[in-house]
Order: C-alpha cells, then structure tokens, then sequence
C-alpha cells in the first residue's frame, strides 16, 4: 500500500486529485490519502445543491460548494477536519461494504482510547454521537472509498452551513444535527495535534493492513492533468449546481437506504426529462438513468419493467425495487 499526504487545503483541486488518482494509478497496489479542505460544503453526487446548503450564511462566510463523485449526504469540511480516501482494485465484496475501510481508522483511534463504532448506513460514532461519514463510488475496475473524521472542527459552523430535512431528522428521532455529532479530541485524554494525529491514523492504518509505508509523489505532470481537470470539472456551476428544467411529476421519500427524490417532465404521455436526486449510497453514476428512461412511456408497467433492467443496488444501494419504483410512480 502507498500513501499520499496531500498538503493542498483547495477543496477543487482535491476532489479532482482523487478522481485523477481513482483513474490513472497503477491498481496493482492499494493507496492511502490524507487531506484536509479550507472550509467547504462537499455535495453527495445525487444531491440538489440549493437544498443542502444555508446559501446566505455560505456567502457571509466564504464556505466554498464543491461536489464529489460518491452518492451519500451533503458534509462539512474546514482544517478541524481530516479526510481520507483509499483506493484499490474493485471486487464485488465491496458493494457497500463498508467495515473493511473503517476498520482500520476504528482501530486506530483505539489506540487512542478511543472507542469508535461503524453505525447505520454508514456512520462512524463514538458514544452514539457521529465523528464520520463515508461514501464510495467504482470507476471501471477501480474502487474509491472515503471518509470525513471531525477532529476539532467548528460544530457550530457545521450546524448553521447545512439545510437537514425535517424528515431525516424525524428518522432518527433526534432534535438537531448539531445533537448527534462530535468532535475526536473531545474524546481523547492527551493533548494531540492535528499532526500528530495524522501519523497516528497512518502508522495504525499500515499495521491493521499489515503493509510497510511507501509514500506516493505527485510529479509536476501530475499536479498540471489535475489543475486541469479542477478548472474543467470541478469549479463550474455546471458541474456543483446544475442543470434545473422545469419538471411536471416530482415524489420524494425517505426510506432506511437514504432520501430518493424523482423528477420528471413527462410530455404526451412519454417521459421528457427525468432528474434523481437523494443520499442513497449507490456505487455508479445515476445520469446514465437519467438518459436511459428519455422517451419511455410512463405508467406503472412501463416504469417496472426499466427498473428491472437495471443493476438498483449499484445505483440506488441498501433501497430496495419497490421503493424506487414508488418514487417514480404513484401506487
């Protein structure tokens, strides 16, 4: 396994360096990345920005809005927080499989005192309170998994950044985000650093894997194929608020896989226009949906039998046939 530090605190160039990386590094080893973001709201792909974000208070405070390439909920990064991605060579076993990625940081702050726990969908806790969230998402034979870890970051800025649906919230029979998360260091007996709780995390990550560290280099050429792609792909508006034509058919429900929203133009009886938004945890990219179901006719038969068509659990995740279908038509 190879480990890249990443120094860059640019929340553009970072999501673009993971995705380079996710598709260009030699897949017969397995890499380890460390980063951090200046303050930012971080989009699950499947999201709708305006929703997700308190945009008067990111304005006032300079918070950027990027959004990645992995399903799951809207998060709050600032240099409080660490993050870490792995990447490795695809296999089916990791179809939402997420204890073999979190294991290893669960393990880690143990040797901290630190008694952490994979919870829900895909949530690391401590003392029931949330200190991570992870997501994942497959380029080809490629598999990219990555998480937040709330080390020491402003909880308040956190709480006021993001919109929380009233629903989620009902869900999990809490008051508040601010009520179910938590800090790391609040939780640690000895004074650490953010620095030395990198190299904790990194030293305990290579020992649970049972792999001698080798550090991984960015070259020039490198830094200039990713700079590249963050102007092309990640700073546009295109690409972190998008596209909102005007939709005649919208259903939107939570269910225990994560929050489904369909919408739909649907003209002369034939669907028009189609946009899928939610935190649900699937592995591929849901626009190829989108494209697929232009100029199906809609009614229940006809929606049953595309649906089928499709692999739901690398779209949509733990939701099961007859929820989707159920945002996508009336019952």
């Amino acid at each position: 396994m190879q480990f890249l530090i990443n120094r860059s605190t640019n929340p553009f160039f970072n999501l673009a360096l993971e995705e380079y990386l996710l598709r260009n590094v030699d897949i017969k080893e397995d890499y380890f990345i460390l980063w951090q973001n200046e303050p930012t709201i971080v989009i699950g792909k499947h999201q709708n920005t305006l929703k997700e974000i308190n945009m008067n208070f990111v304005k006032d405070n300079n918070i950027n809005v990027v959004r990645r390439n992995s399903g799951g909920g809207a998060v709050y990064h600032d240099l409080g927080n660490i993050n870490f991605t792995f990447i490795t060579k695809y296999d089916e076993k990791h179809l939402l499989d997420f204890k073999t990625f979190t294991n290893p940081v669960v393990y880690s702050l143990g040797k901290l005192n630190v008694k952490a726990e994979l919870s829900g969908r895909n949530d690391i806790l401590i003392d029931g309170r949330k200190i991570s969230g992870n997501s994942q998402h497959i380029y080809k034979d490629r598999f990219l998994h990555h998480g937040t870890l709330l080390f020491n970051s402003e909880l308040e800025n956190l709480v006021k950044a993001l919109n929380v649906d009233n629903d989620k919230i009902l869900s999990k029979g809490i008051e508040s985000i601010k009520s179910r998360v938590t800090n790391i260091k609040e939780h640690v007996k000895e004074d650490i650093s953010m620095e030395k709780f990198k190299e904790i995390l990194i030293e305990n990550i290579f020992i649970w894997n049972k792999n001698s560290l080798k550090e991984y280099n960015l070259t020039n050429d490198h830094i200039n194929d990713i700079e590249k792609l963050m102007e092309e792909k990640y700073m546009t508006w295109q690409w972190n608020y998008g596209h909102s034509p005007e939709f005649n058919y919208r259903n939107s429900k939570r269910f225990q896989g994560g929050k489904l929203e369909v919408l739909l133009n649907i003209v002369e009886g034939h669907i028009n226009e189609c946009k899928i938004y939610g935190d649900f945890l699937g592995l591929m990219d849901v626009s190829e949906i989108e494209k697929r179901i232009i100029r199906i006719k809609y009614g229940e038969e006809y929606i049953d039998e595309f649906l089928r068509e499709i692999d739901i659990k690398k779209y949509f995740g733990t939701l099961c046939f007859d929820e989707i279908k159920s945002c996508f038509v009336e019952l």
